[in-house]
């Protein structure tokens, strides 16, 4: 059964190389660009294995809509890849067993580590 990644980023064209760099290595993809997207449809299908969220997105940012997703879906884990150079993981998040290696900075010259990474983190289940 192929591994199923949610991305969230409002950015479609980060959206796009991100789920044809999955796609290629086996994975199936969905992307949104809202917490609000991310929530109904996985409200309207099955559950994903992880997400990966982008930290500034229009509505929640990415803390807060990790926190709201994990309420509803608590199985669901999460990479967090960001554009913000200040980004530090926080306290709540960190309590969730999301940690500094589950960061990722855009841009992405080499997306392996994180695909090595969606790999390491569902082994773990």
């Amino acid at each position: 059964m192929p591994i199923t990644v949610l991305i969230v980023d409002d950015e479609e064209m980060v959206r796009n190389n991100l789920a044809a760099y999955f796609e290629d290595d086996g994975m199936e993809v969905n992307g949104v660009e809202s917490f609000e997207a991310a929530r109904d449809l996985l409200q309207d299908h099955q559950p994903f294995d992880i997400c990966i969220m982008d930290m500034r997105l229009p509505g929640l940012d990415g803390n807060a809509a990790i926190l709201a997703l994990h309420e509803l879906y608590p199985r669901l884990r999460y990479l967090i890849h960001t554009g913000s150079v200040n980004y530090a993981l926080p306290t709540e998040l960190r309590g969730m067993g999301i940690q500094d290696e589950h960061v990722f900075a855009k841009p992405m010259a080499d997306m392996r580590p994180m695909s090595e990474t969606i790999r390491r983190l569902l082994d773990l289940r």
